[in-house]
């Protein structure tokens, strides 16, 4: 992985949570079942293959983890217009997802920049009394590190320059 895959993995991954809300991650249980838990709150760093997300409801994934860390963060871009538009060219003008392998670290407080990242992904839903209820008490993040990705892809109908 170099820094312009990495600039255009976190562009796939924007493009997915603006359309789907959400980041899946998969993991397993101690007898190797999959689990996987949809996260609204993930965020990618600018220059470091790595991330965190906010870690509120996610009972099974916290189970997990505890015997093993690693796991892979998938975002699909699963807006109409994309898929539309692609379908009707007949060609993506980007990747529509990508899958992520990381390792997952431990529950931590969040710091105010996390926060401020946070507060500014939900401030368009801040009116809502959903709002409040799912976003209200977010204050653990869990770190991760990006080991290696995988594009979502269709082969005929990728760009001729991927």
């Amino acid at each position: 992985m170099n820094l312009q895959d990495w600039t255009n993995i976190r562009k796939v991954v924007a493009d997915a949570q603006r359309a789907a809300m959400h980041c899946s991650i998969a993991t397993v249980d101690q007898q190797l079942q999959p689990t996987i838990t949809p996260i609204g709150t993930v965020f990618l760093h600018d220059d470091q293959f790595s991330g965190f997300f906010f870690d509120r409801y996610s009972e099974a994934l916290r189970e997990n983890l505890v015997q093993n860390p690693k796991a892979c963060i998938q975002a699909i871009n699963s807006s109409k217009l994309f898929w539309l538009k692609s379908l009707i060219q007949g060609q993506f003008r980007d990747y529509p997802g990508v899958r992520l392998y990381v390792e997952i670290g431990d529950l931590r407080l969040a710091n105010e920049a996390e926060l401020t990242q946070a507060q500014r992904r939900i401030q368009a839903l801040k009116w809502t009394k959903g709002s409040t209820l799912i976003w209200g008490d977010f204050h653990q993040v869990r770190d991760f590190k990006v080991h290696d990705f995988r594009w979502v892809e269709y082969p005929e109908m990728m760009p001729k320059a991927h």
